[in-house]
């Protein structure tokens, strides 16, 4: 049996220029079939380089958005930042006025919404990780970063540590939102209370009589003269002789004299029970019974007694006890 053929005849306009080829069927097919074939894997291969075309631009537009909202989240939380600490050192304060002028109780309602607080020495920010621990239910409240997060350029999705960062910014952010306005509630309270307490607020020490560096706190430390620990019950402050002493509150002379170890000591009664003292001045240019403001110049800083270098021996007293001077410091 013979194999069917086709042929194609190519004639062209001139006379006696016509051409014949004779193509067996089946080679006819198998050249068919194999240009299918090679048209299907060409369409492929340009599909595929279109999309990886695509996708390395897809990429780069990924990397560039997240390179930005690295930057942004890194200004955002160098704010927030900024921010704790302003609320810590407002928080300081604060507990500084309602100790000097026996307003110690908050509202019972803030301490309840304020939570817990920071244990001894344990830092601001410390604590408020401490407690982001147990804050769960912000988390699932947050679809601003948690529902829809930005992709990962390798894995196409947010990496676990980038999570937990937006996370924990997310909290550290309703966190400081709280805390302020609860705080500017309490510092109203505070300051309703201290506006009927003025004579009071007037006569209470708000701040360091001198300007210079403390040498030596409140508290016991080995004496520069004996080597012995022993009770110091003030604060030096040390500066350049003559710097000027300044009254820290409204008050009254009581005492001008030199007194051994002290040197020329100035005390000034201040009322409510509260007295100052201010040792080892080089000059002193108040008398007895003098009325003083605070800010006025009382002496200037000096070295007699038993000094060891120019200073000033600032110490309060309260009904004769000594107590710490730097919780009457508010402007250091």
């Amino acid at each position: 049996m013979d194999k069917k053929t086709y042929t194609i005849l190519v004639s062209s306009n001139r006379r006696g220029e016509t051409r014949s080829f004779c193509l067996a069927a089946s080679w006819l097919k198998g050249v068919l079939v194999l240009s299918v074939i090679l048209f299907v894997l060409f369409s492929a291969m340009a599909v595929d380089y279109v999309g990886l075309l695509l996708e390395t631009g897809e990429n780069k537009r990924l990397r560039a958005e997240n390179s930005l909202l690295t930057r942004q989240f890194q200004v955002i939380e160098s704010k927030v930042n900024s921010l704790e600490n302003s609320l810590e050192r407002i928080r300081v304060t604060e507990a500084k006025l309602r100790r000097i002028t026996d307003v110690d109780q908050e509202d019972r309602t803030i301490q309840l919404a304020m939570g817990s607080s920071p244990k001894a020495g344990q830092a601001f920010l410390e604590f408020n990780r401490d407690g982001e621990k147990n804050s769960s239910e912000f988390l699932s409240k947050d679809s601003l970063f948690l529902e829809k997060p930005p992709l990962d350029i390798a894995k196409k999705e947010l990496s676990r540590a980038k999570t937990e960062n937006y996370a924990l910014l997310s909290i550290r952010i309703d966190r400081v939102v709280k805390t302020s306005g609860l705080r500017e509630q309490g510092i109203i309270e505070l300051y309703e209370t201290l506006s009927e307490r003025e004579s009071l607020l007037n006569s209470t020490p708000s701040i360091k009589p001198a300007r210079g560096w403390y040498t030596s706190r409140f508290g016991y430390r080995i004496d520069p003269f004996s080597g012995k620990p022993v009770m110091h019950q003030g604060l030096d402050i040390a500066a350049p002789p003559g710097t000027p002493v300044k009254s820290p509150a409204d008050g009254v002379v009581s005492y001008v004299g030199y007194e051994s170890g002290y040197g020329k000591l100035v005390a000034i009664d201040h009322g409510y029970g509260v007295k100052t003292r201010f040792a080892h001045n080089s000059q002193i240019f108040v008398e007895v019974g003098q009325k003083v403001k605070r800010w006025d110049v009382i002496s200037a800083v000096g070295n007699t007694g038993r000094s060891s270098g120019p200073h000033v021996h600032y110490e309060v007293r309260v009904h004769g006890v000594p107590i710490d001077p730097t919780n009457y410091i508010l402007n250091d």
